[in-house]
């Protein structure tokens, strides 16, 4: 279906991506962790998230939906594992990666490892929004993960026997084209990138070094990488997203000032940027 983000509301509104997890949802994912449920039994309880997720937006009246992400892991690691836990890695992965984020109550999100190439999604977006779509009677959006953010499972001060960060990137940004390009075959009405990354970038945190290495110039490099890859008319529907990070009611980076992002991430070659605002104290 198609969308125009000025329909029935007359303000432009869109959902990205995660909603929070149901209770039983959230049990299943540590049943299934712990080998105590079958995978059949943890896809049982996130189909169910699903419906409930879309059957609720569309009760707002939202004119665009989507299903919540709660047949994912997370926003930013669905392509490679099943669970946050780092059940069912993708190949050449392995746990003890970097942290993502050091939240301000102190909790934290590790990534795996990258331990060799190639680097290929064992999981896209489509593959969960196909299921979905056959749920909803309003348009929906796809939220997919940054390549910027991906990036992180590389390394931070080696390079990887056989496996050069170069090659690594052209298969991560092969990977993030397909699956931007598989959400919109499946149908999506847009597809939004997740950058939440782009605010974190512009700490120096000292419990976590990849902050302190003024990332930035390179992360809209590789994101511009991938989006350079379509045409304008495609990138019309293609958003860029970032936020101060939510995570257990905390977030990340809220107190960097935005005006040390945005300059450059409106150098982004996307269609269209949406900016979480309401929480900020500016």
């Amino acid at each position: 279906m198609s969308y125009d983000p000025r329909t029935a509301t007359g303000i432009p509104t869109e959902p990205v991506g995660s909603l929070p997890r149901p209770s039983k949802l959230q049990a299943a994912y540590a049943g299934y962790d712990a080998g105590k449920i079958k995978r059949e039994q943890l896809e049982a309880e996130q189909e169910e998230a699903a419906r409930d997720s879309i059957k609720r937006m569309e009760a707002t009246g939202s004119p665009i939906v989507s299903d919540g992400e709660q047949r994912w892991s997370s926003f930013a690691t669905y392509p490679i594992t099943d669970t946050l836990a780092g059940t069912g890695l993708a190949p050449n992965l392995a746990g003890g990666g970097q942290y993502f984020a050091i939240f301000a109550d102190g909790h934290h999100r590790q990534l795996p490892r990258l331990t060799g190439g190639p680097f290929r999604y064992k999981t896209f977006a489509s593959d969960s929004l196909k299921k979905s779509m056959k749920m909803a009677t309003k348009p929906m959006k796809q939220a997919v993960i940054a390549p910027s953010m991906l990036a992180l499972l590389y390394p931070l001060d080696q390079e990887l026997p056989g496996y050069s960060r170069e090659k690594f990137e052209e298969d991560l940004a092969n990977e993030c084209e397909k699956d931007i390009r598989q959400a919109f075959a499946t149908g999506a009405a847009r597809v939004s990138v997740d950058f939440t990354e782009g605010r974190l970038s512009c700490r120096n945190d000292s419990r976590n070094p990849w902050t302190g290495r003024k990332m930035l110039p390179h992360f809209i490099e590789l994101n511009n990488r991938v989006l350079d890859r379509f045409t304008p008319e495609e990138r019309k529907s293609i958003g860029i997203h970032t936020c101060p990070g939510g995570d257990c009611d905390s977030v990340h980076s809220a107190d960097v000032p935005y005006n040390d992002l945005l300059p450059s991430m409106f150098k982004i070659n996307a269609g269209y940027f949406l900016i979480q605002l309401a929480s900020e104290r500016n």
